[in-house]
């Protein structure tokens, strides 16, 4: 599923999950090098764990970051 982030650089996020496991983590935009760290340490990982460990995360004096907004859309993507 795609997920438009908010307030944050990046402009989508693609994500996949199946049975409970995050197996798809691809931003657009953004910083590349730390969307593409982060969505290497996701993926392989519970969903439940994921969101828990990102949402919450900020980035400088915005109120959500790439995480942040990625754990939204994994909780998308498990609906």
């Amino acid at each position: 599923m795609i997920y438009t982030p908010r307030g944050v650089c990046s402009r989508a996020i693609d994500v996949e999950v199946v049975d409970g496991i995050v197996t798809k983590v691809e931003f657009v935009g953004g910083c590349s090098g730390n969307t593409q760290g982060i969505s290497k340490l996701v993926v392989g990982m519970n969903a439940h764990d994921a969101i828990e460990r990102l949402r919450g995360i900020k980035c400088g004096p915005r109120s959500t970051s790439c995480p942040d907004q990625l754990s939204y859309a994994i909780e998308q993507a498990m609906k």
